[in-house]
């Protein structure tokens, strides 16, 4: 991307800002309505609608500052369309990398006597959802993400940070980012409190792995944001198919926070390098 380009992306106080503050506003509303004793129909839609918003809210800022200046909107139109840097490899790590660290994570749990039920596939996602189907929510929520966290937040970080330090300072933010959704009842991170506190912190650590990965796959395709998409989409539904013990998802942040020092180890200069 030319420097005068990525110059354009320079309102992330903007940006991050509304993107946390309306998402919290919404989804502590939602956490409310969910414990409230006797709930009407009334209610049960208005909580699915409030966290749906709150979920929306990032794409709307980013679209926002997109359709206020035409240079980034061409330049996010491009990045939809262009061919240059695109590798059917990182598609394909795209779609499979998480599946496949699951998989082997679970066959790694076994020699620590869990058992092989891991392996069915419930066809049911292990959290509720107010109005919208799990499934529904599991595609849709990091489509509507990637399209606000890059299409507009990374390069806005990346303007002034190099790769590595935009990829720690963006995790930090989206783990708070996502904090009040874990007070929203049957929620999968309402789930995840429930079961302890090492797999709430293995969530927290394994999202800095995870967006490591991501913006390793992002940059390697020339800022591609279907390939991000892909990737979340693909973590997403792979980490609900299996009736995975959450030990396994402990082994598994394990083996991809191996893959991803040997990324930073290979793409020093791409992580560490300054300026763009």
């Amino acid at each position: 991307m030319e420097n005068r380009i990525l110059e354009k992306y320079n309102r992330p106080v903007f940006f991050y800002g509304l993107s946390l503050l309306i998402p919290w506003a919404l989804w502590f509303a939602a956490a409310y309505v969910s414990h409230l004793p006797e709930k009407n129909n009334l209610l049960i839609f208005s909580q699915g609608a409030l966290a749906i918003i709150g979920l929306l809210a990032p794409v709307l800022i980013a679209a926002y500052l997109f359709f206020s200046d035409q240079e980034l909107f061409h330049d996010l139109k491009m990045r939809f369309v262009r061919q240059k840097g695109f590798s059917p490899l990182y598609t394909i790590l795209a779609f499979s990398l998480i599946f496949f660290s699951l998989v082997a994570a679970q066959f790694i749990s076994l020699l620590f006597g869990h058992d092989t039920g891991q392996f069915y596939i419930s066809g049911s996602p292990g959290f509720t959802s107010a109005v919208f189907s799990p499934w529904f929510i599991l595609i849709f929520a990091p489509v509507v993400e990637e399209l606000a966290w890059h299409s507009y937040g990374t390069d806005t970080l990346r303007r002034r940070f190099n790769l590595f330090k935009t990829s720690m300072i963006f995790a930090l933010y989206w783990v708070f980012w996502h904090f009040p959704l874990s007070f929203i009842d049957g929620y999968y991170h309402s789930n995840l409190v429930a079961e302890g506190l090492l797999y709430s912190l293995n969530f927290v650590f394994s999202l800095f792995v995870f967006v490591i990965i991501m913006n390793w796959l992002y940059y390697k395709t020339n800022r591609n944001i279907l390939v991000t998409i892909i990737f979340h989409c693909s973590a997403n539904i792979s980490n609900e198919m299996f009736a995975t013990h959450p030990d396994s998802k402990v082994i598994q942040t394990v083996l991809l926070l191996i893959v991803a020092i040997i990324i930073l180890i290979k793409e020093k200069e791409l992580f560490f390098r300054k300026g763009f």
